[in-house]
């Protein structure tokens, strides 16, 4: 049953909030999806984090979600927040000046409770898919001191690994909740992100034969979604315009 209980603690001088959040076990047979309300009071500067805590503290021990780091850094804590796919630790309530906020699990990842998803299984099969890692010819010889790589090429793969595998842009992606094997801007991101890494020796042939298909590079609607949700600013929808341009003219 929805369950509604005001906190009249301390914080009883702030702005009255209402969340709306799902509740569901999949693994429970006797649960059942429902949304469950909860008012609590607005504290300064709060953000979700703070909020779902201050929930599961004082209403609610029961409710699962995820956090880690708290700083937007480890990935963890996305959700659907009134229906657009965010961080919850760099979300704050003050965003929402109605006060009425509903909190859903992200769309295309598999469901451990409430608001708590597996992504990493997402995350593993997508990273096998594109092969994520540098292919190199020549072995390895760790006791030599590593290339110098031109400053220009070092920022460039720099700047794409900032992905921290949220699954934000999965979960605003149009193509990727119609198609459960598209890899998504984040492994597109990732092809970019090796393409521009001189370390690697792949051409663009080899990546051709990992993403040229309707599930890789030629998937996306560009909707742009994946880039206007992305919480590191990533320049996602360049770059898959950049990677498609250059995978059409490979024959």
């Amino acid at each position: 049953m929805p369950k509604t209980k005001i906190i009249t603690s301390d914080q009883s001088e702030g702005r009255e909030l209402t969340f709306e959040i799902l509740k569901y076990n999949p693994t429970d047979p006797e649960s059942k999806p429902h949304l469950a309300t909860y008012k609590i009071r607005e504290t300064p500067g709060m953000t979700l984090f703070v909020a779902l805590n201050m929930i599961r503290e004082d209403l609610d021990p029961d409710l699962a979600f995820d956090f880690v780091c708290r700083a937007g850094i480890c990935g963890s804590c996305g959700m659907m927040v009134n229906g657009k796919p965010l961080l919850a630790c760099r979300t704050r309530t003050a965003d929402y000046p109605e006060g009425k906020i509903r909190l859903m699990p992200m769309p295309a990842f598999e469901l451990i409770k409430d608001l708590s998803v597996i992504t990493g299984q997402w995350m593993d099969r997508m990273s096998r898919r594109v092969e994520s890692w540098v292919h190199k010819q020549e072995e390895r010889n760790y006791s030599r001191i590593e290339a110098p790589v031109e400053p220009d090429r070092a920022d460039a793969t720099f700047e794409l690994d900032r992905c921290i595998e949220c699954g934000i842009c999965v979960a605003a992606c149009a193509t990727a909740l119609m198609r459960p094997d598209f890899v998504g801007a984040v492994g597109l991101n990732r092809i970019a992100r090796f393409e521009a890494d001189p370390h690697d020796e792949r051409n663009d042939a080899d990546f051709y034969e990992l993403v040229g298909d309707d599930a890789g590079i030629f998937g996306c609607m560009s909707l742009l979604s994946c880039e206007d949700h992305c919480p590191k600013n990533l320049p996602l929808q360049e770059k898959i315009a950049y990677m498609r341009r250059k995978l059409a003219s490979v024959k």
